[in-house]
């Protein structure tokens, strides 16, 4: 593994083999029964016989050693009511009885979690610190590392307990733009997070995803140092690898630089780092190694409208118009992906759309005579934040999807932002999707049944398309799969949220500008009028003349949140005047550059390194961004921060964000009530946990048919990794097993899988031991504690 022998925890797989503990070690920690106050009494134990050894010793790293065993005693005493508190409310947040999830389980699970690394690293010490093969500073900067990382989970919990007395009841997200809204991102610029992305890099994670999160932080931190000194993206990629050394054998040097990198750069690093996966040689890499389709064709249809029939009267028919925001009318770009070719896919009109340098893939199957239409139609919205990736990036799982559900899959290739901000994606998608319904036998398939599916942005994307559809009166899909998607993109406070502080995927300041890339570019290509004008004509003459009044900016206002009966979804008639000043919750860019090169500057040591034995209301005083005198923790704790040069995100009102198209969650009842059956899969460690519970629980609220299955211990993207473990596999069935559902027409069968823990939700109740534990019990593997 890249990630070295000298940073390996004691939660990561291989530890055994390399001598970080012994895998007997965790079988105590594993058992149901381990309640939070056994939890804490061993967490107390571990710690007091290492603190009453090392007192003996007094060299240097024994002082260091005592320092860190009672900084986390302190942590321990501080947190055990608090997390005894929150298991008697989590029932109030979930999305019903059989699906425990939302934003507070999984903090506190992954503050458990964090807890029984340091058992574990703290039991193997106590086993071992006589050896003379005890690698002693090591060790000491494994739990200094993970203490560092316990106290600012305690701040996060701390900032949880003000979430639930702030927000209405069952409500998850915060409402108020001022308040906590601001501190959630006062906290986001101030707190130390780069021992999350040093040695305790996705500990919350499962074992088997952890190699891969160790290699894709060292690629972007050589990635970003290389940043700027080459033209191409493959170019700072092949400079990268000489310069990853470094990284992978000092992980404190490492999360300092990921931190500092993901506070600062831009959306379009982002872009450039993502886009890696576009590079030929990668791709080549993955076709070489995912399942052989018989057709893998890219099209381009043209910007030509074109007329379908309405749902309640097909002897009347509506006039579909190409996308013309901000660009004007432009072709928009599609993938089909076949497992066997059918009729109509090798026909000459397809082949007219065909990209000439793309045509058939590479089959070294013998060929036969052509399939038969197939009654189904997967229509595939790719993920990557608005602003990456194509379906080219997300190629490997639709072919296999292909494969598993014989069905023909269109993935559409949306135009990105910032170059195409809101709603580019949104008319192009619903573009492409009109023209698979009238086109459906040139894809080979008659259209009987269609499946919308897509995975975070992509999820977003099926239920605003679903809702255009509905307020257009055309056909409607008989269902939509969303994976982990994105329904309030807002940065808005939430449980779930708050991991954005800790995950190495998706951290807050990335996930905000990823965000404000696909919103703010609206105020510079709309106009006034289109935000509040009438609606225009469609006929093609006005395309050419009015191209950027598209018809979803004419119905920004008249489409407002404020009729939704949610609390999350009134509208303050303050924020009118102002929202259409900025679109964005950040920094105008003269500004964010500016702070962008200082922080460039900045030498990676001047943060606070998290392993200084500091006692926790010792630590350095609270950045620029803390306001003068205001306590927003317990008197005596305050979390590690960070320097005040980094950029900082600011919070500002836009009415784009709000505007139902962008976040379905904000949607008035009347256009949910239009929707098809929806899926989603989420996972409980995903920071957009709560923007699946929270949109199933609407739709659940207004009767509409909606599923949610949560999975357990992957992070936000697993489709894109689901051929790295058994875990991404599993979870990837699942949601091939949600569109079968729909494809079919009834309820996918029942299946005994072999990862019971990996799926939260089951069809029938819980075992009885099962049952009869605790609430607040956590279930946790020796797999998932370093054996």
């Amino acid at each position: 593994m890249a990630s070295g022998g000298a940073e390996r925890s004691p939660g990561e797989s291989g530890s055994k083999a390399q001598g970080s503990g012994p895998a007997p070690a965790a079988s105590a920690l594993s058992p149901p029964a381990m309640d939070v106050r056994t939890m804490f009494l061993l967490l107390h134990s571990v710690t007091e016989d290492n603190i009453r050894f090392f007192q003996q010793n007094p060299s240097e790293t024994g002082r260091r050693f005592v320092s860190a065993f009672a900084q986390i005693q302190g942590h321990g005493r501080g947190l055990q009511s608090v997390v005894h508190g929150f298991t008697e409310i989590f029932p109030i947040f979930d999305f019903d009885e059989r699906t425990p999830a939302n934003g507070y389980r999984s903090l506190i699970k992954v503050v458990r979690a964090c807890i029984l690394h340091i058992i574990h690293k703290a039991r193997y010490i106590s086993a071992n610190r006589r050896s003379i093969f005890f690698r002693t500073n090591h060790n000491c900067m494994e739990i200094e590392a993970y203490c560092t990382a316990l106290c600012q989970l305690r701040a996060l919990v701390y900032f949880a307990q003000k979430l639930l007395t702030a927000n209405k009841h069952g409500d998850l997200f915060f409402s108020e733009e001022k308040g906590l809204s601001e501190d959630f991102l006062r906290e986001s610029n101030s707190m130390h997070k780069g021992c999350f992305y040093g040695r305790c890099l996705g500990f919350q994670f499962t074992p088997a995803i952890r190699p891969f999160l160790q290699t894709i932080s060292i690629g972007l931190v050589s990635f970003g140092e290389n940043y700027r000194k080459h033209e191409t993206s493959l170019g700072v990629a092949a400079t990268s690898i000489f310069t990853s050394g470094k990284y992978a054998i000092d992980p404190e040097l490492r999360g300092s630089e990921f931190e500092r990198l993901t506070q600062n750069l831009d959306v379009h690093f982002w872009k450039a780092f993502w886009n890696i996966t576009e590079t030929e040689v990668l791709a080549s890499l993955v076709t070489l190694t995912s399942t052989t389709v018989r057709v893998n064709k890219t099209l381009s249809i043209p910007p030509i409208p074109f007329e379908v029939p309405l749902l309640a009267d097909p002897n009347l028919t509506v006039l579909i118009t190409p996308p013309v925001a901000h660009s004007g009318p432009g072709p928009v770009q599609m993938r089909l992906i076949s497992y066997e070719l059918r009729e109509g896919q090798d026909s000459d009109e397809l082949s007219e759309l065909c990209k000439p340098d793309v045509q058939l893939s590479l089959d070294l199957r013998l060929r036969t005579k052509r399939a038969p239409l197939s009654k189904f139609l997967i229509v595939h919205f790719h993920g990557g934040g608005f602003v990456a990736q194509t379906s080219k990036s997300h190629e490997a799982y639709l072919k296999s999807w292909a494969q598993e559900l014989d069905t023909p899959i269109l993935s559409i290739d949306y135009s990105l932002a910032p170059e195409a901000p809101f709603p580019r994606a949104l008319e192009e998608c619903f573009f492409a999707y009109c023209w698979a319904v009238k086109n459906c036998h040139l894809l080979g398939s008659t259209g009987e049944r269609i499946c919308l599916a897509g995975d975070s942005a992509g999820g977003n994307l099926c239920i605003t398309v679903s809702m255009r559809a509905a307020s257009y009166g055309v056909r409607l899909p008989d269902g939509i799969m969303a994976a982990y998607p994105a329904t309030l993109l807002q940065a808005a406070a939430s449980p779930s949220r708050l991991l954005t502080f800790i995950d190495p995927l998706l951290p807050l300041s990335v996930l905000s500008k990823c965000l404000s890339a696909y919103a703010e570019a609206v105020r510079k290509s709309c106009s006034e009028a289109a935000l509040t004008g009438n609606s225009t004509t469609n006929s093609s003459m006005d395309l050419d003349q009015n191209f950027v009044m598209s018809q979803t900016c004419q119905a920004l206002a008249g489409s407002t949140p404020g009729s939704s009966r949610q609390s999350l979804a009134t509208q303050r008639p303050q924020e009118q005047a102002s929202d259409r000043e900025g679109v964005s919750f950040h920094l105008k860019q003269e500004e964010e550059e500016e702070e962008e090169r200082q922080a460039r500057e900045q030498e990676p040591g001047e943060s606070q390194e998290p392993g200084e034995s500091q006692e926790p209301g010792e630590s350095q005083e609270p950045g620029e961004s803390q306001e003068p005198g205001e306590s927003q923790f317990p008197e005596g704790f305050q979390p590690l921060r960070i320097g005040s040069t980094v950029a900082k995100i600011k919070l500002q009102t836009s009415a784009i964000v709000k505007n139902p198209f962008m976040s379905p969650l904000l949607a008035p009842d009347d256009m949910l009530r239009g929707l098809p059956p929806v899926h989603l899969v989420a996972c409980a460690l995903d920071p957009m946990l709560d923007d699946s519970v929270m949109f199933g629980k609407r739709l659940r609220n207004l009767g509409q048919p909606v599923t949610l299955r949560v999975i357990e211990d992957l992070p936000h993207g697993f489709l894109s990794l689901s051929n790295l473990s058994r875990e991404t596999k599993e979870a990837s069935h699942i949601c091939v097993e949600k569109i079968r559902e729909v494809l079919q027409g009834r309820p996918a069968p029942i299946q005994t899988r072999k990862h019971r823990k990996l799926e939260r939700v089951g069809v029938k109740p819980p075992p009885v031991p099962e049952v009869s534990q605790p609430e607040d019990v956590t279930m946790v593997s020796n797999r998932e504690i370093g054996a």
